[in-house]
């Protein structure tokens, strides 16, 4: 029995020893052809146990993650022949970022103290890898465990911007959206740049903080979830060939990662390698950059310019309102020009209007009502001037003109106001004898005639030789500061003096602590809460005596009271009263009547009695 026991661990261990005593094997795997942006799995497998494992340098690779390590092992046995075999696998995910043929050198791995070498591997970027790619290179074949086959496509995730016109006019508004299609999950959108618009005068319409609206849309027979990201509505300033720097991203993108083991039995690899079981996803980060756009942008026709053209283009209407043409000297007129319909009306900054010299004038008031949408800019622009007359008479406020470029006419328009005709009487006052233009009024015109009026006001004489240095009133001037200074500091000695002194400070504030006091229980009383209020009549009372004759709280009574008003000659019908209302506050706070009527009573008989003591220690 013993015999048979020792044969068993013998055979037992002869399987184990056989099995590592096999020839250790490390080879590296990875698709042979791939395409630009495409994700893939480089996959080292060891049939032994080792350690110490270093990969090898990826150049031309992007590492989105890894080296994942994976263990499998399977015994069997066939025919009384038992084996066992024992994987060890060492996986990254990687992505290629340009074309070429790219030499990935060997990985190395300890095994029983020896150092093994892996096979190195040939793999070519091609921009298409679709009817290219071929099997694995140096694939293990037999039992084995093949992991993490990402599937991932370069057109699972894009990034593209539309334009509405590529050759614009000068002026002529445009639209540019950028939008994500993708086919896989998407989370963690984060923008690297912001497009650039050199030479267009933008406004960005996407609303911050805003969901995505997300629809589907079929491209090349496939079918994607698109969002737009970015919406702008562009105006370019100049003609020529200006080019849009593109929008780029990071985002994170949810890629099916699939294994496939094998263990020799095909039913479990049948039923186990089946996507429901086996299929998971890998969080891969992808860059995105939108296309670069040129925009060719068509100079506005040279022929027919209007002379005060400004630069306006699009479609519009133009009128203007004055608010009286009947006014006198140096009253104001409220002159308003608007500008409404579609075009670039935020580049409208002025309007070419000659007013009279006669009248004073400012820079307008500009005011806008402007709504951006994907269709195009629309609203208004109002310009408000401000004109005073300085001199009477009859004045003629030509048409005011506002041109600009239809691009429905495919012409220059210019739109013209009605004249203007404003009677100006005299008013009270004489009209100042110049004006001024401009709402720095740096322009100065004279106006009422060509010949300047002789002043002939008095004007003041001096005596020559007369001079004011040396003179007593110099000297005055001198002294005067220092007087100045020597007062404010005798002033402030005194005052700190005072402020020292604790007992006449006390004294002096006595009457405002109360009267604060009572104001406080003016608003209890009001609110008719007759604990509080009657508490601050008390503390005003006593407190009023403890503050204007600097005696403690704690030695106040009614005899002390008394004797203390008697020494500074207080009437004695004046000290009764004031006794009685000490009294009566504490007697009011229990009594019975209404409530309201005795607060309101001994708030009176408080206030009566303060005011009355103070006067007579005046």
């Amino acid at each position: 029995m013993v015999f048979r026991r020792f044969l068993s661990v013998v055979g037992f261990l002869s399987v184990i020893a056989a099995g590592y005593a096999q020839d250790v094997s490390f080879q590296g795997s990875a698709k042979s052809t791939v395409s630009i942006g495409e994700s893939f799995t480089l996959t080292y497998t060891l049939n032994s146990q080792g350690g110490d494992f270093r990969g090898p340098r990826l150049n031309g690779f992007d590492v989105i993650s890894g080296p994942f390590t994976s263990t499998s092992s399977s015994i069997q046995s066939v025919n009384g022949r038992t084996t066992m075999s024992v994987r060890y696998s060492f996986q990254y995910i990687l992505q290629a970022n340009k074309e070429g043929t790219f030499d990935i050198p060997p990985a190395t791995v300890t095994v029983d103290r020896r150092t093994i070498t892996s096979n190195s591997l040939t793999i070519k970027v091609v921009r298409n890898a679709a009817s290219q790619s071929g099997g694995n290179t140096g694939q293990s074949q037999g039992n084995s465990q093949q992991q993490g086959n990402v599937q991932s496509n370069p057109n699972d995730v894009m990034l593209k911007a539309y334009v509405s016109n590529n050759n614009p006019l000068q002026g002529e508004g445009i639209s540019v959206t950028y939008k994500i299609f993708t086919k896989v999950p998407v989370s963690q959108i984060m923008f690297s740049k912001e497009p650039s618009f050199p030479g267009f005068w933008s406004q960005n319409l996407t609303k911050e903080k805003e969901k995505l609206q997300q629809y589907n849309q079929v491209i090349d027979g496939q079918q994607y979830i698109v969002a737009d990201l970015r919406k702008y509505t562009l105006f370019p300033l100049k003609s020529g060939k200006l080019t849009i720097e593109p929008l780029e991203l990071v985002c994170q993108a949810q890629i099916k990662r699939q294994s496939k083991s094998r263990t020799g039995d095909p039913f479990f690899d049948d039923f186990f390698n089946d996507s429901f079981f086996n299929t998971s996803y890998t969080p891969v980060e992808k860059s995105l950059r939108a296309s670069l756009l040129i925009i060719n942008v068509r100079p506005l026709p040279a022929s027919g310019v209007p002379g005060d053209y400004a630069g306006a283009v699009g479609n519009f209407n133009f009128h203007t309102e004055i608010d009286r043409t009947k006014v006198k000297t140096n009253e104001a007129i409220n002159l308003k020009c608007v500008v409404s319909g579609e075009g670039n009306l935020q580049l409208i900054d002025k309007l070419n209007i000659t007013f009279p010299p006669d009248f004073e004038t400012y820079d307008p008031k500009i005011s806008n009502d402007i709504r951006s949408s994907e269709k195009g800019v629309s609203g208004s622009q109002v310009f408000e001037y401000l004109i005073i007359p300085r001199k009477p008479g009859k004045f003629t406020l030509k048409p005011i003109s506002f041109s600009f470029y239809d691009l429905k006419k495919m012409k220059y328009i210019t739109l013209t106001s009605p004249e203007y005709t404003i009677d100006v009487e005299k008013g009270s006052g004489e009209g100042a004898n110049v004006t001024y233009t401009g709402a720095n009024h740096e322009e100065i015109k004279y106006i009422g005639s060509d010949i300047r009026h002789i002043k002939n006001q008095v004007f003041a004489l001096s005596t020559g030789g007369d001079y004011f240095f040396g003179s007593i009133a110099f000297i005055l001037w001198l002294i005067l500061p220092l007087a100045v200074f020597v007062t404010f500091v005798l002033l402030f000695r005194k005052f700190s003096e005072r402020r020292s002194d604790v007992v006449l400070m006390k004294n002096l504030r006595a009457t405002k602590v109360a009267r604060k006091r009572l104001r406080k229980a003016e608003i209890y009383f009001k609110e008719q809460k007759q604990l509080e209020f009657y508490v601050e009549i008390s503390q005003a009372l006593w407190g009023y005596l403890s503050d204007k004759f600097s005696l403690p709280i704690a030695e106040l009574s009614i005899d002390t009271v008394r004797q203390t008003l008697i020494n500074k000659e207080v009437g004695e019908e004046l000290i009764q009263n004031f006794l009685d209302t000490l009294n009566n506050t504490e007697y009011a706070r229990f009594a019975p009547g209404e409530k309201s009527v005795n607060m309101e009573r001994i708030y009176n008989e408080a206030l009566a009695v303060i005011s009355r003591i103070e006067r007579e220690l005046r």
